[in-house]
């Protein structure tokens, strides 16, 4: 059962989405609140694995790629019904978490980073070779837009209510999943794994768990970002756009799903802004993330909120009123 309070956070953002909806009728914007719920979707679930559990993952894009490239090629190729294709795809995906995941959940720290870099590495450089499927380095062109129940969606507004929707029903189920049992069991891992052990929680087991969930979430994002752009090449689903996920889910605020929210917001709005320095973009982002782990390394989402409670209570405190001293002593 979900508290009182997460379920009025959740109906604000839907109010929020539906009032977006409703007034943002130009297709750039629809468009960049397209691209954020998009990156939303992928950041709660890593949030989930690194945040929540404390497992590190430098080869997200690897499972964006396999959803985005699993449909494509399916709907593309072989003229599957796209929402079938979507959750063939994802199904594949947990499938090759879970075998890629055993081995490398074993490890720890840095050396989980680096097997996870290394399958992000290996799944760039087929998705670059295997041309004969997945069209090479000049990418795989003509894939359907989605169609669910004889219903084609062809507009950026049915996308946004789509992805929006769709991130409102992630973000519902990982906040359950936070809020149980299980979610704690996640944080008693992240904070120390032994610990967790000796009270005896299957650390391995939900360990592979999140891995698995978090690269499913990853896939059904990149099946939607397949179908709404209709092409897609391998330099969406390089190592640098992995560097960028983690760099959502820090900057926006570690185990927090409302943070994985506002930190994919901030890195997908940011090059809009900045476009003029382009060309210095990982130079921006890595300052950006240099600064945030200085003064605010809860996240901006925590920070944000902490200094807003700070200030509060200074301005509670400016307001009292002292009265003369009363001298008890007859």
């Amino acid at each position: 059962m979900i508290p009182k309070r997460r379920l009025y956070e959740l109906l604000f953002l839907i109010a929020l989405v539906v009032l977006a909806g409703i007034l943002i009728k130009e297709p750039y914007y629809q468009n960049v609140l397209i691209f954020i719920g998009i990156h939303s979707i992928l950041t709660v679930g890593l949030n989930l694995l690194m945040g929540y559990a404390g497992q590190i993952s430098l080869g997200h894009a690897a499972f964006f790629g396999i959803g985005a490239y699993g449909s494509g090629i399916l709907t593309a190729t072989h003229g599957w019904p796209p929402l079938a294709a979507l959750l063939v795809a994802a199904l594949l995906t947990a499938l090759i978490a879970f075998v890629i995941g055993i081995p490398s959940l074993k490890l720890t720290g840095y050396y989980l980073a680096m097997a996870t870099l290394g399958f992000g590495i290996i799944v760039y450089i087929m998705f670059r070779e295997m041309g004969q499927f997945t069209g090479g380095a000049s990418g795989l062109v003509g894939i359907p837009p989605l169609k669910i129940a004889g219903w084609t969606l062809d507009s950026g507004s049915e996308y946004f209510y789509l992805v929006w929707g769709l991130l409102c029903l992630v973000i519902l189920l990982s906040l359950n999943i936070v809020d149980s049992q299980v979610g704690r069991a996640f944080k008693a891992i992240h904070d120390s794994e032994i610990a967790a052990l000796s009270l005896g929680i299957d650390t391995s087991r939900l360990k592979l768990k999140v891995f698995v969930l978090s690269a499913v979430y990853a896939s059904i994002a990149g099946s939607i970002y397949a179908h709404y752009i209709s092409f897609i090449s391998p330099s969406s689903f390089g190592f640098m756009f992995s560097i960028k996920l983690v760099t959502m889910v820090v900057i926006g605020g570690m185990a927090s799903i409302w943070g994985a929210l506002f930190g994919a917001a901030t890195i997908t709005i940011l090059p809009e802004i900045l476009h003029v320095f382009s060309e210095y973009d990982v130079i921006v982002f890595g300052l950006i993330l240099i600064v945030v782990m200085i003064f605010m390394p809860q996240g901006l989402t925590c920070g944000i909120l902490d200094a807003w409670n700070k200030s509060k209570r200074i301005t509670t405190r400016e307001g009292i009123r002292v009265g003369p001293k009363v001298n008890l002593n007859p």
